[in-house]
C-alpha cells in the first residue's frame, strides 16, 4: 500500500465497503459519542467521516488528536446506517473504522478556527493565511480562480490567439497609477520598473507580426487599496489583435467572457445583449462609467423644468454657468416615508438632502397629485410636465440634484442604486455588461493643465486632424465592459502613428524628447511599419470575485496584502540589511 494513502478522501462509497484502505489529511474536527470517536478528515479533495471504538486499537491515539493535526488512518470502510448517511458529503453513504492512526504533522494551540467558517479578523486571517485558506470557502474561491484561469486559456487558444510572456523586470510606462520602481546594481542611480501591464511589448509584438497575443499577465501597481482592488499586484487576462476596429475586438472577447459567467455561474442569468453607451451617456444616466444595468433606473436632465420656478434654490442654481439640474425616477416609491427616507440617506452621505416629487391620489378624490416641497414650490403645470418627461405615474416618485454635474454625479449615482435596491427593482441572481465607449481623450486637471484622461496610447478620433483644435473636445478609441457596477475589462484601438503620437503627447505637455526618451523602443518600431492594432485586459481577480459573489477582493487572492500593502504572513515590505543598500548604492532618508 502506498506510504500515504490509497484513497483520497473524496474518493470513496459504497462500491469499497468492507475494502481496507489508507487516508491522510487534516483532522477536521474531532466527536465524542460516549465510547465512540468521529473524525471528519479533510483533505483538498473533501471529508471522510472515520471511526473508532474502544476496541480499537488506535481508540488511544485518536482520543489525544488535536483539530488540523495531519494524521494517516488505515481502517475498513464501512456502510452507514441508512437514517446516518450524509447527503452533503459525496462519502457520505460510507465511513472508516480505524484500526490504525499516525500522525504526520502536529498542530499546535490554533489562533483561528478552521472549522466552522467563523467570521475572524482581517488581520489574524492574513498572519496566518495557510490556516485561513484551509477552511471551505477560501478552498472553493481558489479553486474557482484556477479553473477560471485554465478556461480563460483554453477559449484564447480556441479563438485563434497565441499566448506570449513578456519581461516583469522593465521601463517605467505611464499606466495611470506610481510605478514600482527597482534599483540597478549593475547601473547605480539607475531603476527598473515593474510593469504596470504590458502594454507596450504587447504592442511591439504586433508590429513584430504575431497577429493574436494573449497573456495571463501580471502587473504591479502603486495604488491606495479599495475592496475590489488589490493595493500591489493583481492578473489581467491581456490581449491584443491586429488589423482590428474597435468591433473586432468586441466579437473576440464577448464569447469568451459571456461563456467564462454562464459556466462558472450556472444559476445565474447571464445577459447576451452587451449595449454600447457612450461614456458622456453613462455619466448622466447612471452617475458613472461602469454602471449596473440589473437597475433599471436611467437619470435624466430636467433643468428647463425650473428655470424660474418658485423652488429659489434650484431656480437661482441654474443662472450659474455649467449647472444642471437631474433627476433620479423612483417608480414605485411614491411615499412620503420612502422619500423621507432617502432624504435622510442622502443626509448621511454629506449632502443637505434631496430634493423629491411624489404622486398620489388627490384627497378630494379628483385624481392624481403631485406632493412634497418641490411641487409646492414649482406648481401643479411643471410638476406634471417633469411626470411626463420621466414616464411616471400614480404611486411613483423623482428625487432631484442640482449643480455642476462631477460636483454631484457619483453621489447620483449611488443614490440611484440605493434606490433601485430599497424598492425592489433591480434585478438579481444576474449579470449584465455594457461597453463604454467614446471616452474623452484628454481632462482638465486641478492646477488647469491638460492631462490624458485613461490610456495614452490610444487613437484619437479623427486622428491628427482631431488634434488641431480643443483637446477636451477630442474622443479616443478607448472602451471599456461594465459589469454590475464593476469596471472588467479596459482597452483601445492603439495610436501607432509616431506623427499622430508625438501630437498627442504633446497637447498633455510632453516634448518629442521626452516621448522619445519614456518611449524611444515603441516609437522607433512604429517607424518600421506598424499594423492598426488593438485589445484589451480583464481584471482576473475581479471577475473571479464577481463569479465568487463576494464583495471583497482579497476573498479571491491566494495571498493577497492587506489595506495598508502589507504582506502580514511574509513581513513586507521590510527594511533592507545596510550590505544590500551600500550594494546598491542607496541611502534611506528618515521621515521628517
Amino acid at each position: 500500500m502506498h506510504a500515504y494513502r490509497s484513497h483520497t478522501c473524496a474518493a470513496l462509497n459504497k462500491a469499497h465497503v468492507g475494502e481496507t484502505v489508507r487516508l491522510s489529511g487534516w483532522v477536521h474536527r474531532v466527536r465524542d459519542h460516549g465510547g465512540v470517536l468521529f473524525i471528519d478528515l479533510r483533505d483538498h479533495y473533501g471529508i471522510t467521516q472515520v471511526l473508532a471504538d474502544s476496541d480499537s486499537p488506535a481508540f488511544s491515539a485518536i482520543e489525544k488528536l488535536r483539530s488540523e493535526t495531519v494524521i494517516r488512518i488505515d481502517g475498513r470502510v464501512k456502510a452507514r446506517d441508512a437514517s446516518l448517511v450524509n447527503p452533503k458529503l459525496s462519502t457520505g453513504e460510507i465511513e472508516v473504522y480505524a484500526t490504525e492512526v499516525a500522525v504526520l504533522g502536529e498542530a499546535g494551540d490554533l489562533p483561528m478556527p478552521v472549522f466552522g467558517e467563523l467570521d475572524y479578523p482581517e488581520e489574524t486571517r492574513l498572519t496566518y493565511r495557510f490556516l485561513d485558506l484551509r477552511r471551505e470557502k477560501l478552498h472553493r474561491n481558489m479553486m474557482l480562480r484556477s479553473n477560471v484561469v485554465r478556461h480563460l486559456r483554453n477559449a484564447m487558444w480556441d479563438q485563434g490567439f497565441n499566448e506570449f510572456q513578456t519581461p516583469i523586470i522593465t521601463a517605467s510606462s505611464p499606466e495611470g497609477a506610481r510605478d514600482f520602481l527597482v534599483p540597478s546594481r549593475l547601473h547605480p542611480g539607475k531603476f527598473y520598473a515593474l510593469p504596470q501591464a504590458p502594454q507596450q511589448f504587447k504592442q511591439l509584438i504586433m508590429v513584430a507580426g504575431f497577429d493574436r497575443y494573449f497573456q495571463i499577465a501580471p502587473c504591479f501597481r502603486d495604488e491606495d487599496p479599495r475592496a475590489d482592488r488589490s493595493p500591489t499586484d493583481f492578473y489581467q487576462l491581456d490581449v491584443e489583435m491586429s488589423f482590428v476596429q474597435q468591433e473586432d475586438v468586441f466579437a473576440a472577447v464577448q464569447p469568451v467572457i459571456q461563456g467564462l459567467f454562464e459556466k462558472f455561474r450556472p444559476d445565474c442569468k447571464t445577459a447576451t445583449d452587451w449595449p454600447l453607451i457612450r461614456y458622456n451617456d453613462s455619466l448622466l444616466w447612471y452617475g458613472s462609467d461602469k454602471p449596473d444595468l440589473r437597475n433599471p433606473i436611467k437619470m435624466q436632465v430636467v433643468s428647463d423644468h425650473f428655470r424660474g420656478s418658485g423652488f429659489a434654490v434650484f431656480a437661482k442654481l441654474l443662472e450659474q454657468e455649467g449647472t444642471e439640474i437631474r433627476a433620479i425616477p423612483a417608480p414605485t416609491g411614491g411615499s412620503r416615508k420612502f422619500c423621507d427616507r432617502m432624504n435622510a440617506y442622502a443626509q448621511k452621505e454629506g449632502l443637505p438632502g434631496m430634493g423629491y416629487i411624489f404622486w398620489r391620489e388627490a384627497e378630494d378624490g379628483s385624481g392624481m397629485e403631485a406632493a412634497g416641497p418641490l411641487a409646492k414650490n414649482i406648481g401643479p403645470e411643471r410638476t406634471e410636465a417633469i411626470r411626463q418627461q420621466l414616464g411616471l405615474g400614480l404611486g411613483d416618485a423623482a428625487f432631484f440634484l442640482g449643480g455642476k454635474a462631477e460636483a454631484f454625479q457619483a453621489f447620483a449615482g449611488k443614490a440611484r442604486n440605493e434606490i433601485g435596491r430599497e424598492l425592489g427593482l433591480s434585478e438579481t441572481n444576474t449579470f449584465r455588461f455594457a461597453w463604454i465607449v467614446d471616452f474623452p481623450m484628454y481632462e482638465k486637471t486641478d492646477d488647469g493643465k491638460i492631462d490624458f484622461s485613461h490610456n495614452p496610447f490610444s487613437m484619437p478620433q479623427g486622428g491628427l486632424e482631431a488634434l488641431q483644435g480643443d483637446p477636451l473636445s477630442v474622443y479616443a478609441y478607448q472602451y471599456d465592459l461594465a459589469c454590475n457596477g464593476y469596471e472588467l475589462i479596459s482597452g483601445g484601438i492603439r495610436n501607432h502613428k509616431p506623427e499622430i503620437m508625438y501630437k498627442a503627447f504633446e497637447l498633455a505637455g510632453y516634448p518629442n524628447s521626452e516621448v522619445d526618451k519614456r518611449f524611444g523602443g515603441m516609437v522607433k518600431a512604429f517607424k518600421y511599419g506598424a499594423p492598426p492594432h488593438g485589445g484589451c485586459a480583464m481584471g482576473i481577480d475581479r471577475a473571479v470575485m464577481l463569479l465568487a459573489d463576494e464583495q471583497n477582493i482579497r476573498e479571491v487572492i491566494m495571498f493577497p496584502m492587506n489595506q495598508r500593502a502589507e504582506d502580514l504572513l511574509m513581513g513586507a515590505p521590510s527594511e533592507p540589511l545596510n550590505e544590500q543598500l551600500r550594494e546598491l548604492r542607496l541611502r534611506v532618508v528618515p521621515k521628517d
